[in-house]
């Protein structure tokens, strides 16, 4: 018989893995159990980590970042960034990254070719290019986007794009060749410039930012050819092992899910998702009617919780991971998507209760943190929403916070 996962459960599982309840240990275990953060805006990874500790202060997830370096900024599912643990960055890479890196590197050539650029081979010309900054930044260590063109003066070659249109212009290649070499992991984003809402970062090699150095071997013809230029990834670590493991990671944070939402996830085709999903001990469950997927240990109800682990009011930030980490939301986000997303399916500050969205939150430009609420929770839950409305607001202490990403209710609520 195809076990059943009731909506109820698997809010309680989102509850429990995701430290909406029980907070987690540390920003960095936060992180961990999450799989990733979103780092699109530099913002949400600290308001992320917030929500599910009790950090004193944004100093503790720097510490992670910048000291200890056990969560890494990097590219990967969907072309988008994340932070991600330092130990997972090899499967990320390699489950994700790889391809986005192959289509980055194609779609730049293209656009090169377009522009006239690299007197005919504009392959070699980007290869060249790409090798010029990474003798740079080994010679100075690290460096900010000016100083390695000032160094490399061809980052600054100026492509015109989409002539003739309203939206068109013209723009440096300078942070598309930066983004390519750290998506085939020759670079890593090291130290932020200014404050933590800041997303400017200064460039590292790759080997010498990792917890564990490894020698430079390679180069960049070497990444543009798929192999592992900087030696950072481990010669045994396959797309289809890496994959894999992703997946699973996946199932034991999101899961039991449709196969769908891990396919929309991880930025992969259908083969590769049901590959991933074929080498994993995985059942299939009955989602209230729709199909589903599980892990074969994973599909027995989690026990009652106790009268301790009562509710709790959360305020997630927008793009946070949660949200974001299935495609169809609606056991946990009801009617509410229209207030709550862009129209490019980004997510808001929202307001949780009991495993489920119930509002939206925005910070004013006085530092106050105000909400609404889109359903009656009642008065307990009201009163917890606003006592951490309030203790969100005492973090923030002169910080502002306004998301990349505006979205209807956030805009209605600082106006």
């Amino acid at each position: 018989m195809t076990p059943k996962i009731s909506v109820e459960q698997r809010r309680a599982r989102l509850i429990a893995r995701h430290h909406l309840g029980q907070p987690a240990e540390s920003a960095t275990s936060a992180v961990s159990a999450m799989i990733v953060l979103h780092a699109t805006d530099p913002v949400t990874v600290y308001l992320s980590a917030w929500a599910r500790t009790r950090m004193a202060s944004a100093d503790e997830l720097d510490e992670a970042i910048y000291a200890r370096r056990e969560v890494i900024r990097m590219l990967g599912m969907r072309r988008t960034m994340f932070l991600v643990p330092a130990p997972l960055v090899p499967v990320v890479q390699r489950a994700c990254t790889d391809d986005v890196a192959r289509r980055m590197r194609q779609g730049l050539e293209r656009d090169l070719e377009k522009g006239g650029v690299g007197d005919g081979d504009a392959a070699a010309w980007l290869r060249d290019v790409g090798e010029g900054v990474l003798r740079a930044l080994t010679a100075r260590g690290s460096g900010f986007a000016a100083d390695l063109s000032a160094q490399e003066p061809r980052l600054r070659t100026a492509l015109e794009y989409a002539p003739g249109k309203s939206y068109g212009g013209t723009a440096n290649i300078t942070s598309r060749v930066l983004m390519l070499l750290s998506a085939e992991g020759l670079i890593v984003r090291g130290d932020r410039r200014g404050g933590w809402s800041s997303g400017q970062f200064k460039w590292f090699p790759a080997q010498s930012w990792m917890p564990e150095p490894r020698d430079f071997a390679g180069s960049v013809g070497a990444a543009a050819a798929g192999g592992d230029p900087a030696g950072l990834l481990g010669s045994t670590l396959t797309a289809a092992a890496a994959r894999a493991e992703l997946a699973r990671r996946w199932l034991l944070a999101f899961g039991p899910a449709p196969a769908a939402d891990l396919q929309w996830w991880a930025g992969w085709t259908a083969g590769q998702a049901k590959a991933a999903l074929a080498a994993l001990p995985v059942t299939e469950v009955d989602l209230d009617g729709r199909p589903g997927v599980a892990l074969a240990t994973d599909t027995e109800p989690l026990p009652a919780r106790s009268s301790s682990a009562a509710p709790g009011a959360v305020l997630l930030p927008a793009l946070d991971p949660t949200p974001m980490g299935w495609q169809s939301r609606e056991w946990f986000l009801g009617e509410h998507g229209p207030a709550l997303f862009d129209r490019t399916g980004n997510i808001g500050p929202s307001i949780w209760w009991d495993g489920r969205i119930v509002g939206g939150w925005a910070q004013r430009a006085t530092g106050e943190v105000v909400f609404r609420l889109l359903e009656d929770v009642g008065a307990d839950a009201a009163t917890a929403v606003e006592a951490e409305a309030e203790r969100l607001r005492a973090w923030l202490g002169d910080a502002r916070v306004t998301p990349r990403f505006r979205t209807p209710l956030e805009r209605e609520l600082v106006a």
